[in-house]
């Protein structure tokens, strides 16, 4: 399996997507699978602090009517066996950001992704790789299968390979004026509404939506989610009109990172069975670290993500000051709006001894805090997956939760009876509004008084299993579902107009 990704750990990381790219292909070579990874060559990966070595294969890639040079570098990451590929560019790819700078995106990421999209194909065939699926990850990577299905001129053993388009966030659609058409080389008369065109402007995601095999989202329940007008992006039709192609994999998380008996940030390592050991010497810490009073009794609450109301802040902000006054302690980390900031700001100055803040991230801050907090709240009003939870529950830190995509499908929501059958793992609301989220948090709260079935819950998250050995097997069922399809060509290789769809039944969505 070849992956196409546009960020990935150890290299360049943004968000989740990095997580995935990192551990997937990792967990799928430990299982006997062979994989290799492609990935643009930003600053970021030359300064990783990884071994980097040349390959000796250059590329002459047609973007627009100009031919852009273009070198392929190798690097295994430490610790792992899977090849990572590295497409250098200097012009495209040296730069501070990895899609942007100062919040604002780079007026030439079509032409970016255009020229990373056609040399891992070129890159491919140079290596002599032949793949039987190439795995593709958001809109970044939308344009590989419009190519293998459409572009003559590759060779047979890409025409062969079977595609497969993951999205891990459908809010980010890759959408670029009509001009960007002109740089991709593909014929103009997929510049259609069934095809690649979208409201007038060129979609990359909607272009690999419409050409891969075969589609998944990071969760059962957002696979679900997307195909509504609510969460479709002006995209549910052509998902509703290939449900049976959309699979739903909850992402995994890669164990030997994230397991607090094996992490080195941690002043005191435990497992399972010595969670209640170990994870108090953590939250002492935290506590210390936080300029926070030691107190064992107090439940420390974590909120650790992006600062925006995707993420559930707006929710958050109107519960803050009914939260501080209960006899609690709160941490934070992140950063994103303004407005946010101010508030973490405010209320670390009304509540010095309740509330801290850390403005930015850090992975080692990360997980000191997933390790000494008792709660963790996650009050996203959508969520692919999220992987903050699953980071929760392998710590023994219990998640309060809307019940939206990954967040639904990952925490059983505690009630007498999954308390009784220890199955409960977590606090579970459904409506995105702030009287929900109390009420999630004042159960929470009185479980946590109730130190017996605290303890229980604790260990119930603590025993789930989430690795990505899990879901690499789910991911292995996949493959081999799209090898069946690409043997009996199920879909047309030709790149001809599928059959109509829209939102409304009638016309371009």
């Amino acid at each position: 399996m070849i992956f196409v990704a546009s960020e990935a750990v150890p290299f360049a990381k943004t968000g989740g997507l990095a997580d995935v790219i990192g551990a997937l292909p990792r967990a799928l070579e430990r299982q006997g699978h062979t994989t290799a990874v492609f990935l643009p060559a930003y600053r970021c990966v030359w300064d990783s602090g990884q071994q980097i070595t040349r390959t000796g294969i250059n590329l002459k890639i047609p973007v627009g009517s100009e031919v852009i040079d273009g070198s392929v570098y190798a690097s295994i990451p430490s610790g792992s066996n899977v090849p990572f590929y590295l497409i250098d560019q200097p012009r495209y790819f040296d730069r501070d950001g990895i899609y942007g700078e100062a919040g604002a995106d780079y007026p030439d990421n079509a032409e970016r992704f255009i020229f990373f999209n056609l040399a891992v194909l070129e890159a491919i065939q140079s290596l002599g790789i032949r793949p039987d699926v190439i795995h593709c990850n958001d809109w970044q990577t939308g344009l590989v299968p419009v190519y293998l299905k459409t572009r003559d001129e590759h060779a047979p053993v890409l025409r062969a390979a079977g595609s497969l388009l993951t999205i891990h966030n459908l809010a980010y659609l890759g959408v670029f004026p009509r001009i960007a058409m002109g740089l991709t080389g593909l014929d103009w008369c997929l510049f259609n509404w069934r095809q690649v065109e979208f409201r007038g402007s060129l979609c990359f995601l909607k272009a690999g939506l419409v050409f891969a095999d075969m589609l998944n989202a990071v969760s059962p329940s957002y696979a679900k989610e997307i195909q509504t007008p609510a969460l479709g992006s002006g995209l549910d039709g052509l998902l509703r009109y290939r449900q049976a192609d959309l699979w739903g994999i909850v992402n995994g998380i890669d164990t030997d990172l994230w397991s607090p008996s094996r992490e080195p940030a941690l002043i005191q390592r435990y497992d399972a069975a010595t969670v209640f050991q170990g994870k108090p010497v953590c939250k002492a810490w935290l506590q210390k670290h936080a300029g926070l009073a030691q107190r064992p009794e107090v439940p420390l609450i974590a909120q650790i993500g992006r600062l925006d109301r995707q993420k559930g802040w707006d929710l958050l902000a109107e519960v803050a000051d009914r939260l501080l006054e209960r006899d609690v302690q709160v941490v934070v980390l992140g950063e994103g709006l303004p407005e946010y900031h101010l508030l973490l700001a405010d209320l670390a100055r009304r509540y010095p001894h309740k509330f801290w803040a850390h403005l930015g991230f850090s992975d080692e801050l990360a997980h000191q805090i997933e390790a000494g907090a008792d709660i963790s709240l996650m009050p996203s009003r959508f969520e692919p997956c999220g992987l903050n939870q699953l980071y929760s529950l392998a710590h023994g830190t219990v998640p309060v939760v809307r019940a939206t995509g990954g967040l639904a499908d990952t925490i059983v929501d505690v009630n007498a009876q999954t308390l009784a059958d220890a199955t409960a793992t977590g606090f579970v609301f459904i409506e995105p509004t702030a009287a929900a989220i109390w009420q999630a948090i004042e159960r929470a709260l009185a479980v946590w008084a109730d130190r017996e079935s605290w303890r229980g819950l604790v260990q119930s998250g603590m025993r789930a299993d989430w690795s990505w050995g899990r879901s690499a097997a789910a991911y292995l069922r996949l493959y081999e579902e799209i090898r069946r399809r690409v043997r009996s060509r199920k879909f047309p290789a030709d790149g001809s107009d599928p059959p109509s769809w829209s939102s409304t039944g009638t016309g371009s969505p």
